[in-house]
C-alpha cells in the first residue's frame, strides 16, 4: 500500500505549477508608471504598480519605479519626519530585488541606481558618510555588471557621471574618496561613456533617454563648463516643460544659469499644477528669484507662496532675504528690515545662500542699493545694464566695510559677462588682492573666473595658476562649491594637456 501512496503524493507534486521566477521588464504598464513617476504624477503612478503587483506580481521592476517615487518625494519636499518613514523602503526593496534573475543586466543595476538614488537622499539630509558608503556600494555593482554586461547602456549612464564626477571632488572630501574604493575617472571619460548612452538612445527606445539628457545636460554646465552646450542639450530634447514640472525645474534652471532669465521666468510661468502632480514649492522660489533678478516689482507673492507650502528648513533664509530685497528695489527700507529680521528666526544656516543671509541679518546693515542691483542684474544676464548702474559711481564712493572689495569683484563679473575679459582680469585682481584673508567669497571666486578667462583663451599655465590661486582660498561663504569648481578645470587641463 506505501509505493502507491508515494506515487500518488509525487504524480499530484508534478502536477503542482513551478514557482514563477522573479525577472526585470519595462512592460507597457512599467513604462508608463515611469513617466508618471518622473513626471510627479505619483498618484497616477501608484495606480499602475498597483496593478502591475496583482496582474505581474513576479515583475521586480516595481520596485525600482517606487524609488524614483521615494527620491523625488525627499529631495523636493525634504522634510525629515518624512525620511524617518521612507528610510526602511531601501532595504525592503534591495532585499525584493535581490531576489531576481541574476542573468538579467537589470539585476545588479537596479540594486546600483537604488543605492545612487538614496546616495543624493542622504547628501540632503547631511549624511555625508552614508551617501558616500552608498555611492561605493552601487559603483562595486556598476562595475561587476559592466563586466558581465559590457553594452549594457543603463549601466553606462550611471558610470559615466561617476567616472565624471569623482575627479572634482574637493580636497575636504577627500576621506569620501577613500571610502569609493577603486572608483576614479575624468570628465572626458565620463562624458564619453553619457554621449555613447545618447547616441544609442537616438536609434533605439531608451527608456531612460530624457533622464539622461539630463545628466548630460549638468556634466557641461557644472563639470565641463560649457553652458551653452547645456542649455542647447536640454532644448534640443524631448523634455516638456510645459507638461513636466521635473522638467520644467530642469530647463528653467539652466536658462537662469546661462543667461537666459527671460526664458526661465515663461518657463515657470506656463507650468502645468494642479492636484494631479507632487507640490513642487521650489518653482514659485525660482520664479520669485528670476523676477528679482529682472527688477520686477512683484517677485514677493512668489517667495510667499514658497515659504507657506515648502516643509523643508534650507532656502528659507534666503527666501525671506530675497523679499528683503525686492522691498530695498522698491524704495521701501521699512519692508526692508520687516523680512529680514525673520532670517533671524526662520528656517536654517546650513546651505551657502542661507548662511549668507543670516549674516545679513545679524550685521544689520542694508546692502547698497547699486551693488545690490548690479549683483541681481548679473545674475540674470542684463550684463550691460548692470555696468551701467556701477559705472555711474567711483569706487572712493563705497566706503563701508568690503563696499570696495564688492565693487570690484561685481565689476569683473559684469565685464566678464559683456566679454572685455582684459578689463574684467583687472578688476578680479583687484579684489582677490583686497579680499585674499576676508570670510567672503568675492576672492575665492574672483580667482575661479581667472582660471576660467585664461582657460577660454587658451591660455592653460595662467588658467592653472588661477585655479589653484581659488584652492588656496579659504572663505567662510561656498567654499565646497568653488572648490570644486577649481578642480574640474584643473582637470579639463590635464585632459587636454594629455591630448
Amino acid at each position: 500500500m506505501l509505493r502507491p501512496c508515494l506515487t500518488f503524493i509525487l504524480l499530484s507534486l508534478l502536477a503542482l505549477p513551478l514557482r514563477a521566477a522573479k525577472y526585470f521588464a519595462f512592460t507597457p504598464n512599467a513604462r508608463q508608471a515611469y513617466e508618471y513617476a518622473t513626471s510627479l504624477r505619483f498618484g497616477e503612478a501608484y495606480g499602475l504598480l498597483a496593478q502591475m503587483k496583482l496582474e505581474d506580481p513576479n515583475n521586480l521592476i516595481v520596485h525600482h519605479i517606487e524609488n524614483y517615487i521615494d527620491f523625488f518625494t525627499l529631495y523636493i519636499q525634504e522634510d525629515e519626519e518624512t525620511y524617518r518613514q521612507l528610510r526602511k523602503n531601501r532595504d525592503y526593496r534591495l532585499d525584493k530585488v535581490r531576489a531576481g534573475d541574476r542573468s538579467s543586466p537589470y539585476y545588479l543595476f537596479v540594486q546600483a541606481d537604488i543605492r545612487l538614488q538614496w546616495a543624493l537622499v542622504r547628501l540632503r539630509f547631511e549624511d555625508y558618510l552614508g551617501a558616500f558608503t552608498e555611492v561605493s556600494k552601487a559603483y562595486k555593482l556598476l562595475k561587476e555588471n559592466e563586466e558581465l554586461f559590457p553594452g549594457f547602456m543603463p549601466n553606462k549612464k550611471d558610470l559615466g557621471i561617476l567616472h565624471a564626477m569623482v575627479g572634482t571632488i574637493p580636497d575636504g572630501y577627500k576621506w569620501g574618496v577613500k571610502l569609493l574604493g577603486g572608483l576614479d575617472g575624468t570628465i572626458a571619460q565620463g562624458r564619453r561613456e553619457v554621449e555613447a548612452v545618447l547616441a544609442y538612445a537616438r536609434k533605439d527606445d531608451f527608456i531612460f533617454e530624457q533622464e539622461t539628457v539630463v545628466l548630460y545636460a549638468y556634466l557641461l554646465l557644472h563639470l565641463d563648463n560649457k553652458g551653452e552646450e547645456a542649455w542647447q542639450a536640454v532644448s534640443g530634447s524631448s523634455l516638456q516643460p510645459a507638461e513636466n514640472p521635473m522638467h520644467c525645474f530642469i530647463m528653467a534652471n539652466i536658462a537662469m544659469r546661462t543667461g537666459r532669465n527671460g526664458r526661465a521666468i515663461q518657463l515657470l510661468e506656463q507650468r502645468r499644477q494642479g492636484a494631479a502632480f507632487f507640490p513642487f514649492p521650489y518653482l514659485d522660489y525660482m520664479l520669485g528669484l528670476a523676477k528679482l533678478r529682472r527688477l520686477d516689482r512683484d517677485a514677493n507673492p512668489c517667495f510667499q507662496r514658497f515659504v507657506q507650502h515648502y516643509q523643508g528648513s534650507n532656502f528659507i533664509k534666503e527666501a525671506y532675504q530675497k523679499m528683503a530685497w525686492q522691498e530695498l528695489v522698491n524704495g521701501n527700507p521699512d519692508g526692508y528690515r520687516r523680512y529680514i529680521k525673520a532670517c533671524l528666526v526662520k528656517g536654517s544656516a546650513i546651505a551657502g545662500g542661507d548662511k549668507n543671509a543670516l549674516q545679513e541679518a545679524e550685521d544689520g546693515l542694508a546692502p547698497d542699493l547699486s551693488l545690490l542691483k548690479a549683483r541681481l542684474l548679473f545674475d540674470g544676464g542684463y550684463f550691460q545694464k548692470g555696468y551701467q548702474t556701477l559705472a555711474a559711481r567711483p569706487p572712493e564712493s563705497f566706503t563701508f566695510p568690503d563696499g570696495q572689495l564688492e565693487y570690484f569683484y561685481r565689476m569683473g563679473r559684469l565685464l566678464h559677462g559683456l566679454r572685455r575679459y582684459g578689463e574684467a582680469l583687472q578688476y578680479y585682481q583687484s579684489a582677490i588682492d583686497r579680499g585674499a584673508g576676508s570670510p567672503h567669497f568675492y576672492a575665492c571666486n574672483a580667482a575661479l573666473q581667472m582660471g576660467l578667462i585664461h582657460e577660454s583663451e587658451g591660455e592653460p599655465a595662467e588658467a592653472r595658476a588661477a585655479f589653484e590661486r581659488c584652492l588656496s582660498l579659504k572663505p567662510d561663504e561656498y567654499r565646497t562649491e568653488l572648490h570644486q569648481k577649481a578642480k574640474a578645470g584643473l582637470d579639463r587641463l590635464e585632459e587636454e594637456g594629455v591630448r
